[in-house]
């Protein structure tokens, strides 16, 4: 597939506490934002945090493209995607996971 590529990923995050929970979410981020170019391919990367608040929500979610499936395909096993994984080690206790073409708009 060619063309630019979302890649959309939203994690729940361990923590006891209310103050846990926010640290967890602060180093998501953090680590996330910290990739910016950093990695070929990898054109805009966004990282929110829920306020919601509701119990079925999940904790982060990672909005990023890609410039192609090619680029995307790089990032999974790119030395600093690995290290952000690494350094998250068992943070996150659920991921969910959406990747999809982003339709050019003509004027």
């Amino acid at each position: 597939m060619s063309g630019p590529i979302k890649h959309i990923v939203m994690w729940r995050l361990r923590g006891e506490t209310e103050a846990e929970r926010l640290a967890a979410r602060a180093k998501v981020k953090t680590l996330f934002e910290g990739l910016k170019g950093r990695i070929d391919g990898l054109t805009h990367i966004e990282v929110g945090a829920d306020i919601s608040d509701v119990d079925y929500a999940c904790d982060v979610v990672l909005v990023s493209e890609f410039t192609d499936s090619a680029a995307l395909k790089a990032y999974a096993t790119h030395p600093e995607h690995l290290r952000v994984r690494e350094e998250l080690g068992d943070l996150r206790i659920g991921r969910f996971q959406v990747d999809y073409p982003v339709k050019e708009t003509g004027a």
